[in-house]
């Protein structure tokens, strides 16, 4: 049996989120979700003292490296994205109950979400963008928060911040800044730049 096409475009990424942005903007791709200890290189670059970008940006650079050799002549995207809260970088909750600490540790604060891609083309790296949007939570009661967790439910545990903005999360905020796709996880604005002017996608 012959081989199917090579794919132009392969998103190193298991991010169903991510997955759904690239789909819904027409970008034609395969998924190959990358091997790499997420957890180790924070904990280390973290104890280095290394902002959240910059340890975004490796992540992302890691993850599109590991996957560019399986692909020949692919742009192979690689992303990432840090919870930052004053210096302390939050992960994904275990639980609901992780949920509701992560919750209460933002209520109130300004956070940023340090969001970078990056794209590797037969081993070397040709683009990356970072953006690190901006959100503000607002001072929430207790009982809008177990109202909150009631309606989300465990969705939730799949974002670094136990909140979901396209869902009933949007309830949590008082103010945003910087664009909507990139707190999603992906910096897609600035992404369909490089495939259009790449012509992967039509001008």
């Amino acid at each position: 049996m012959a081989a199917g096409p090579r794919p132009q475009v392969v998103l190193a990424s298991a991010s169903i989120t991510r997955q759904g942005l690239l789909e819904r903007s027409g970008v034609a791709f395969v998924t190959a979700p990358a091997a790499v200890d997420e957890t180790a290189i924070k904990e280390a670059m973290a104890g280095e003292g290394a902002a959240a970008e910059d340890c975004a940006l490796e992540l992302a650079r890691l993850k599109a490296a590991r996957t560019t050799a399986r692909y020949p002549g692919a742009l192979v995207i690689g992303a990432d994205q840090i919870l930052d809260l004053d210096g302390r970088w939050f992960d994904k909750p275990e639980d609901m109950a992780g949920a509701r600490d992560s919750l209460l540790a933002l209520r109130g604060k300004t956070h940023r979400l340090a969001t970078a891609a990056c794209i590797f083309r037969d081993g070397a790296q040709i683009w990356h963008h970072l953006e690190s949007p901006e959100l503000t939570m607002r001072t929430f009661s207790d009982a809008f928060l177990d109202h909150y967790l009631g309606e989300a439910g465990e969705s939730i545990l799949s974002s670094v911040g136990a909140y979901r903005l396209e869902d009933i999360g949007v309830q949590l905020f008082a103010r945003i800044e910087g664009s909507y796709f990139t707190i999603l996880g992906l910096p897609l604005l600035a992404l369909l730049d490089f495939l259009r002017a790449n012509s992967v996608v039509p001008e």
